[in-house]
Order: structure tokens, then C-alpha cells, then sequence
């Protein structure tokens, strides 16, 4: 889909421009917007109001045909109440819209909601909740059915409405498009399955990234973990015949001793459990774990595209974890590469077994943070269901300005996050007779004791931890990756531009 903006004034009116379809908004009550105003010069609007057929309820839409002028159709779009539209309310009116683009018999389309009144936010929220929405409208995940679901219909080129087709407007657009590709890329890799999406297409990913947008590119193999002793990811990839890949991708867009931000994405491409074998109903999911790994990618995609004046490392621990005759066990003990050793108490506790010794890695790069991302644990689901995404992190100055940070970023972005507590108290779950730490600790606070043991290898610098269990994709009839959470990412690293 194609993405353009233009403003109108007094010389260059709405009314006169030519259109298959103009979205236009109304509020409850039967009250038209500006450009449904400018738009209803014989009437037709006002007699569709007048008759009932829309009330301006958010979401609702009414498809006008006008007997005479420029536009060929025009769509009132309820906005909900006219002092204050809420950022649901016009999001739900957005993907109104973008539903009824994608089945029309038009290419092109235009999009006149009233940008600047959205309470709380400015004219640049909504226009990139505009392009999220439409995209989000278009995307497929059929790439690998032999018949392909009919989708050449429907708006493909759309003009957005601003008030001022100024730079700052041209570079949102441009900065919400290169979002929209990050989102589709994390995504279509979630969705793919793990016979396809291996490590090794993980790291091919990585490097294609790497040659697009000009990044830094590395991938270790088995023996570059062993010299490293990364003994704890190492004993989850025993198992597998897919080898192992260690990814570091690295856009240096900033000052050249400026201290990176580092994120960690966990690459498990599917998880079996293990010898600790997950039950196999909905088993086919655990595709989606290397989400937080596909997040990354599409984080360090977006950020790329977007040229942004930052240093950003990507850091992927790739692999699956299988059962076999070379398997880890439960009772194992392993040394991670912070030389700390760990009792393998449950093999479906994997996630932070390679993160562990990734987020030990990242100590090498002095950073200015480092945030990791994973679908860590199912308690994290229980705990928040499926609208916030777990964050944790300690409890001091510096990691309280974090986690602000990333929910302020998160509601910014509509991804939002719900910070959990990271205490002493529940590391005392983790202790175990035998090695320094044991790898679960029961089922009490399941994701805040797995967080506690991420944070016993962060000591060095400062750290966040983002669940995205429940937040990651969908199970059901709407099955498939969300995209979640590259736009709290994104969002997070375009704010830290002000700081």
C-alpha cells in the first residue's frame, strides 16, 4: 500500500478533489467533521444522517454515493462523541475504514479524519495509528498455500489528509511506514513454520537486513559458543539437529562512542519442551517462540529504514529445543558463560537458559541499557491475559526512568506494557542444593521468578525484561503473529532521540 499526504486550503478545497472514495467522520448526534462539511455542497450527507442510517457510534460506517461532484463514493466513519474522540474511538474508526478499503473496487482512497482531535494526542499519533491500521488491513500470512487467497481488490493507494504538509509531517509518515515494514517482518516470521524458520533462516534474515539498510552484521556458530562457554544456551540446542546460530546485528547510527542500546530477542524456533515434553495440544504454537527474536529483527529493521541517529545492537540466541538421545535432562547442571551454574530443573525452562548467557554477552558492548524480549512464561498470560506485555526490572532510580520510558511508550503506541515487581524475596525460590540456581522456581509467580533469574546476569548494567507470552500472537480464528512489540520498541528509541 502506498502512502501520501496532502493538505487543502481555501484555493485547493476537498470538495474539488477528484477520489473513488473519501473517508470522512461523524460524530454522535449526527454532527459532521470539517471535511464532511465541505463535502456535503448538495446535501446527500445530511439526508443519510437525517434518515438514521449512521449515528456516528465509533466504528460504524455508511457508504454515500453523491450524484454529482468529484468523488465517486464517499464513507462517513462514526468518531464517537464530538468533545473529546478517544484514542480507542478512533483507532476503531481507522481499522472501520481500512476494512472497508480492502473491498472496494477502487485503487486508490482518501482518509480525512480529523487528525488534531484525538484527546490526549497530537495530529502525529493519529496519523500513524491511520497507517498502522491500514496496513494491518492488507497484511497475509498466506505466502505458503498453493491457491492464494483473493486479495487484488481494494484500495492500494491512499492519500491521508494533514493539516500541513510540512517536514515534521513528512517524516512521521515515512517513520510510520518504516514501523508498518518492521511490524509485517516480525510477523510473517512468526507466522512461518519451523521447519522453514530455523535458526539458520533467522540469521539469513539478519544478514538480508544487514545488506539492506547498510548494518553490521555476525553470526557465531557451535564452536564460537564454545570458546565463549555459553554452557547454559548451548544445553538446549544438545538435542536438535539445527545447528545453533548467535546474531548480533548492529545499526551505529549514533556518535561513534556513544553507549548502544541493546536488545535481546529469545530464538527458540520451536520448543518441544524438551525431555520435560510440552502436552501436544497447541503444540503447533510454539513456532511463535522465537517472537521475541522476530521482534528484533523487526525493531532493528524499522530503525534502520527509519536512518535513526542511535546505536541499536540486536542480540539473538537462535535454536530449538528437541528431545533426542543427546537431549539435556532434568537434573543436569550447566555452567553459563557469567561462570555461574545452573540445575536444569524443568528442560521447558529454556527461554532464560539462553538468555542468560546473551544477556552476559551484551556486558561486552558497555550499553546504555539493554531491554530483552521474550515469550518467556505462560504465568505471564495468567497473570495479564493478552493486552499488556510483563515488564520487569529493579526497583532504583535509574530502572524506574526505564520502565517509564517503555510504558510511556507502550500507550503512545498502543502496545502496552504493565510493570511487575523483580524482589529478593522471590529469588529464594531459585535455590538450589546443588548449583548456584536452579531454573524454575515453582509454579507461585511463575514469570516474576523467571524475570529474577534474568536479573541475576544483569548486574552490570541497566535492564528490562519484556514478557510478550500473552501479547505475541493469537490463537483461534484470528491465529497469527501480532507484530507486538515492535512498535513499544520503536516508539521507545524515536523517544529517546528527545532525551
Amino acid at each position: 500500500m502506498d502512502f501520501s499526504i496532502k493538505a487543502f486550503n481555501t484555493k485547493n478545497a476537498i470538495a474539488e478533489h477528484k477520489s473513488s472514495c473519501i473517508a470522512v467522520g461523524v460524530y454522535e448526534g449526527g454532527k459532521l467533521t470539517q471535511a464532511a462539511k465541505a463535502l456535503d455542497q448538495h446535501g446527500a450527507l445530511t439526508s443519510a444522517l437525517k434518515s438514521g442510517d449512521i449515528t456516528g457510534k465509533p466504528g460504524t460506517t455508511l457508504m454515500v454515493h453523491p450524484a454529482s461532484g468529484p468523488a465517486k463514493r464517499i464513507l462517513l466513519v462514526g468518531l464517537g462523541t464530538q468533545d473529546g474522540v478517544t484514542e480507542r474511538n478512533f483507532i476503531s474508526a481507522v481499522q472501520a475504514v481500512a476494512r472497508v478499503f480492502t473491498t472496494l473496487g477502487a485503487v486508490d482512497g482518501m482518509l480525512a479524519l480529523p487528525l488534531d482531535g484525538v484527546k490526549g494526542r497530537d495530529a502525529h499519533w493519529a496519523l500513524r495509528a491511520e497507517v498502522i491500521a491500514l496496513r494491518e488491513s492488507i497484511f497475509r500470512a498466506d505466502g505458503l498455500k498453493s491457491k492464494k487467497d483473493d486479495n487484488t481488490g481494494g484500495v492500494r493507494k491512499v492519500t491521508i489528509v494533514v493539516e500541513a504538509n510540512d517536514v515534521a509531517t513528512k517524516r512521521t509518515l515515512s517513520q510510520s511506514v518504516a514501523l508498518a515494514n518492521g511490524m509485517d517482518l516480525a510477523k510473517t516470521l512468526g507466522n512461518l513454520p519451523p521447519n522453514i524458520c530455523t535458526p539458520t533462516y533467522l540469521a539469513d534474515t539478519a544478514k538480508k537486513i544487514a545488506r539492506e539498510f547498510s548494518l553490521g552484521v555476525e553470526v557465531l556458530d557451535r564452536k564460537q559458543l564454545e570458546a565463549l562457554k555459553m554452557g547454559s544456551f548451548l544445553s538446549v540446542t544438545n538435542g536438535s539437529d539445527q545447528p545453533p546460530k548467535f546474531i548480533v546485528l548492529k545499526h551505529l547510527g549514533g556518535k561513534p562512542k556513544e553507549a548502544p542500546i541493546v536488545l535481546v530477542g529469545k530464538g527458540i524456533t520451536f520448543d518441544t519442551g524438551g525431555i520435560s515434553l510440552k502436552p501436544g495440544s497447541g503444540m503447533d504454537e510454539m513456532k511463535y517462540d522465537m517472537c521475541g527474536a522476530a521482534s528484533v529483527l523487526g525493531t532493528l529493521r524499522a530503525v534502520g529504514e527509519m536512518a535513526l541517529p542511535l546505536n541499536v545492537i540486536g542480540v539473538i540466541p537462535a535454536c530449538e529445543n528437541m528431545p533426542s538421545g543427546r537431549a539435556t535432562r532434568p537434573g543436569d547442571i550447566v555452567t553459563s558463560m557469567s561462570g555461574q551454574t545452573i540445575e536444569i530443573l524443568n528442560t521447558d525452562a529454556e527461554g532464560r537458559l539462553i538468555l542468560c548467557d546473551a544477556l552476559t554477552y551484551a556486558e561486552r558492548f558497555k550499553p546504555a541499557c539493554v531491554i530483552d524480549i521474550a515469550t518467556l512464561t505462560g504465568a505471564c498470560v495468567t497473570a495479564l491475559g493478552h493486552h499488556n506485555t510483563g515488564l520487569f526490572t529493579r526497583h532504583d532510580d535509574a530502572h524506574d526512568a526505564l520502565a517509564k520510558q517503555l510504558i510511556a511508550a507502550g500507550k503512545y503506541a498502543n502496545d502496552t506494557a504493565w510493570r511487575m515487581p523483580v524482589e529478593d524475596a522471590y529469588q529464594e525460590q531459585l535455590k538450589s542444593n546443588f548449583a548456584d540456581i536452579a531454573n524454575i522456581g515453582g509454579p507461585p509467580g511463575g514469570s516474576i521468578t523467571a524475570a529474577c533469574f534474568l536479573e541475576r546476569f544483569t548486574k552490570q548494567y541497566t535492564w528490562a525484561h519484556l514478557d510478550i507470552a500473552g501479547t505475541a500472537w493469537k490463537s483461534g480464528a484470528a491465529k497469527g503473529a501480532t507484530g507486538r512489540p515492535v512498535p513499544l520498541l520503536t516508539t521507545f528509541l524515536l523517544d529517546r532521540l528527545q532525551h
